[in-house]
């Protein structure tokens, strides 16, 4: 299969991300043309920081091949991974990430630093950037756009509670 078959794979993760009203990220792991793991973005929902759809992924392969060791795997993700998602990546000795779309505020896969391909490590990870970018792209910038819609109307909600302009009926009951 090609790698735009695994992309909308991890697409289809990241839709269920954005379901939650999480970050719209998604990842497969595949083994031997197999997913063998997906994972997506879990961060609010979870209450937990660790809580990124690689290290779902990453937790999930190790799991079914029985090793820590994911030698011979390819991560397919949405967005760039940024420095702690790089670091399992190299430590799990993943063989190549396919990314979506890059992460210039935090992408540890070549944006701002590049975890994968430090040669002083014991292990390097190949990278293959911008397989289906723009739907990557676009299922960012709308998530981001229709988050930053919902908390403009909250703000503007709540001055006007407090300038006393909607009445006690006008508010939705909770």
């Amino acid at each position: 299969m090609d790698k735009e078959y695994y992309m909308k794979e991890a697409i289809r993760q990241a839709r269920k991300a954005e379901k939650l009203m999480e970050v719209p990220i998604g990842c497969v792991i595949v083994y031997e043309e197999r997913i063998i793991a997906r994972g997506y973005n879990r961060r609010n929902t979870d209450k937990n920081t660790l809580a990124h759809a690689e290290m779902s992924a990453i937790r999930k392969a190790s799991k079914k091949m029985g090793d820590w060791r994911l030698e011979g795997c390819t991560m397919y993700v949405t967005l760039e991974p940024c420095q702690m998602c790089a670091g399992a990546i190299v430590q799990s000795r993943i063989d190549e990430v396919v990314i979506g779309c890059m992460n210039p505020k935090a992408g540890c896969a070549g944006s701002i630093l590049n975890l994968l391909d430090v040669p002083a490590f014991n292990h390097q990870v190949k990278i293959t950037q911008g397989i289906l970018e723009e739907e990557c792209s676009k299922m960012m910038r709308t998530f981001f756009h229709r988050l930053r819609g919902q908390k403009k109307a909250e703000k503007l909600k709540k001055r006007e509670e407090a300038q006393g302009l909607i009445s006690e009926s006008d508010k939705s009951p909770e």
